[in-house]
């Protein structure tokens, strides 16, 4: 009778878990409706539903559809990116401050856009102290250089943690401390470089540093939104692999998953997916340490309800802290990534000092 009993508690706490799923999705969709119709231009929601069927035309329309859908959309897709990610490596890391910002993905795109704002000439119309004629000549041909180099930056940051995990056989703690390292490295370097800049320069730099959801157009999106699509499913399609690597690496080894393999491709998906995040809208820090550790608190460790819980929880924490800061200021100028600060220095703190292990 024991073996009915189990399977069928079993299988309550994955529909009660899955609830909770659809629950957090209805209250995401119910913030996001709340959120288009909110700004210097309010509307009501009844507006917004028709505005999102297409029966609303004029201005009212206008400013829906090329003005806050495009924000709303960035900051859902981005927040269930980072959230994505900042799960998958705490899992292939068995590191709970694994995330993109503590691994300096973050720092190294910031690196990336400084150099393209200065060095480039991407972000100001004045000439800087390091700009040369033939950057000048590369910016009127390349109006997407901020976003390309910060890319760049974080994708370089990803392939060296990788390569010394790879070459030197680095336990997955000792990732978290090279991270750290070059988060060290890229901020210095990213110091250096606003030395050299003119006011305009450091001002662009400083904007884009803070991070904003609203700099995307649909093009962006769209590109941001396949990404995290891609890696989303190949991360559900490897759950079964994360938990078996949550036992430990011996554990996973004895069931047949090739743990150098899916900590590697795992890594380099989850670093693209938060890189294409970071590039489009800046750094965004601890979103992905926080959404994972809630999502972990309210369905456990097991990574097939994880994973989904800690997307759409980035999502609803992304889209809450955008919303926020449009209520405290009004003008929508509150940048997202120092509300998402404020939400995750804490748990930062919490972990360290109590050194909980997740």
């Amino acid at each position: 009778m024991a073996g009915p009993t189990i399977i069928h508690g079993y299988a309550e706490s994955l529909r009660r878990k899955f609830r909770l799923f659809v629950f957090f999705l209805i209250v995401l969709a119910v913030l996001a409706v709340f959120s288009v119709g909110m700004g210097s231009f309010d509307m009501s929601p009844f507006k917004v539903i028709a505005a999102l069927f297409g029966r609303l035309e004029g201005s009212e329309g206008i400013v829906i559809w090329n003005i806050r859908m495009p924000r709303i959309v960035s900051a859902i897709v981005a927040g269930w990116g980072l959230g994505v990610s900042g799960a998958v490596m705490q899992c292939l890391l068995k590191n709970p401050l694994g995330s993109p910002f503590t691994l300096g993905i973050s720092h190294g795109a910031a690196f990336g856009a400084a150099f393209a704002i200065v060095v480039l000439g991407a972000g100001a119309a004045q000439s800087g102290a390091l700009r040369t004629t033939a950057s000048s000549l590369l910016t009127v041909y390349n109006v997407y250089a901020v976003t390309l180099c910060a890319f760049a930056g974080a994708m370089v940051t990803t392939a060296v943690i990788l390569l010394l995990a790879r070459m030197k056989q680095m336990a997955p703690e000792s990732i978290i401390l090279a991270g750290v390292a070059l988060s060290s490295l890229f901020v210095s370097g990213t110091i250096l470089i606003q030395y050299f800049a003119s006011e305009v320069e450091l001002a662009s730099i400083v904007f884009w540093t803070f991070g904003d959801v609203s700099r995307s157009n649909w093009n962006e999106i769209g590109i941001m939104t396949a990404a995290t699509a891609i890696g989303t499913a190949y991360f559900i399609l490897k759950q079964w692999d994360f938990n078996a690597l949550s036992a430990g690496e011996d554990a996973a080894k004895g069931l047949g998953v090739d743990v150098e393999r899916v900590r590697l491709w795992g890594m380099f998906m989850a670093a693209l997916v938060s890189a294409l995040v970071v590039a489009f809208h800046g750094v965004i820090a601890f979103l992905g340490l926080l959404a994972p550790h809630i999502g972990r608190r309210l369905v456990g460790a097991d990574h097939r309800v994880l994973i989904v819980h800690s997307c759409v929880l980035g999502a609803l924490l992304l889209l809450l802290a955008d919303t926020l800061g449009r209520v405290l200021v009004g003008s929508g100028t509150l940048p997202v990534g120092v509300l998402t600060s404020f939400m995750g220095a804490p748990l930062f703190l919490y972990l360290l000092i109590g050194g909980r292990k997740g």
